[in-house]
């Protein structure tokens, strides 16, 4: 199950989406989000769903890749369609003791899991195409009239980015102790839940540990490197937009834009 979580792993590639302004994808991801959560009926999730799927075959990112991501999520979603299915009202087909499906129930429960697993999707490409270094540079040039009012952007970006750089390195660590507590009779897939949650007890504390010691030797090496934040610090790879990225964005407002208007008319 640890192996599966690849949320900020990358994926090198020479595709369009690779190749393309991490500007451009961060603000195409908002647009994305943006139509996602406005998306009302079937065809209008249709049109987004079909943005996803064109964006996944250009980038050339294996479908299998964005659902094996998808399985430590499981839980989230099953919980968020139990929540929708058993307990909207509306119109009943099913009721039994204090359970009760409706019509408009099941709808709900149909849009929230398709919204998760598309918002999710999204995350994945997003990371699958670009390098952490890429998007500390691309949100630090969105945010910079934010310096204006002493807003650290550059100290937020790097912090982003370090998250992103360090979630497979601690999963790799955390399958790494769990086997080795295991390896001495450790026992974390039978009981119940209470019981799981107890086992885990033990490994939690090396993993903390561990995750310290990694941020100290981090800042040690930062700071041996004279890193003081943003003030000063030039790049070695300048961002340009190009055609493809102006394309892209008009792709993306046109799409919003067609979302909006299937939501006004019911679809």
């Amino acid at each position: 199950m640890l192996k599966d979580i690849t949320l900020g792993q990358y994926f090198p590639g020479d595709t369009p989406v690779h190749r393309m302004d991490p500007r451009t994808k961060l603000i195409s991801v908002v647009l994305f989000f943006i139509a996602l959560f406005s998306a009302k009926g079937v065809v209008s999730t249709a049109l987004v769903f079909l943005t996803l799927a064109f964006s996944v075959a250009v980038s050339r990112i294996k479908p299998a890749s964005l659902l094996k991501g998808m399985k430590p999520l499981l839980f989230i979603v099953i919980f968020t369609a139990f929540l929708n299915l058993f307990y909207t009202e509306g119109r009943v087909l099913v009721r039994w003791w204090i359970f009760k499906i409706t019509a408009e129930g099941l709808s709900r429960t149909a849009l929230m899991i398709i919204r998760i697993m598309l918002l999710v999707s999204c995350t994945f490409l997003l990371t699958y195409t670009t390098s952490p270094l890429q998007l500390t540079d691309g949100l630090e040039q969105l945010l910079r009239p934010l310096k204006k009012i002493r807003f650290p952007v550059h100290e937020l970006s790097m912090m982003m980015s370090i998250a992103l750089r360090f979630i497979p390195t601690l999963i790799e660590e955390l399958d790494k102790i769990m086997s080795a507590q295991k390896a001495r009779g450790a026992d974390f897939d039978t009981g119940g839940l209470l019981k799981r949650a107890k086992a885990l007890l033990p490994v939690l504390v090396p993993l903390f540990v561990s995750a310290f010691r990694r941020a100290d030797e981090l800042a040690t090496a930062m700071e041996c490197r004279c890193y003081h934040g943003g003030e000063g610090r030039t790049r070695m790879k300048q961002l340009h937009m190009h055609s493809i990225d102006y394309l892209t964005l008009a792709f993306m407002v046109t799409m919003l834009v067609g979302v909006i208007m299937l939501v006004r008319h019911g679809l």
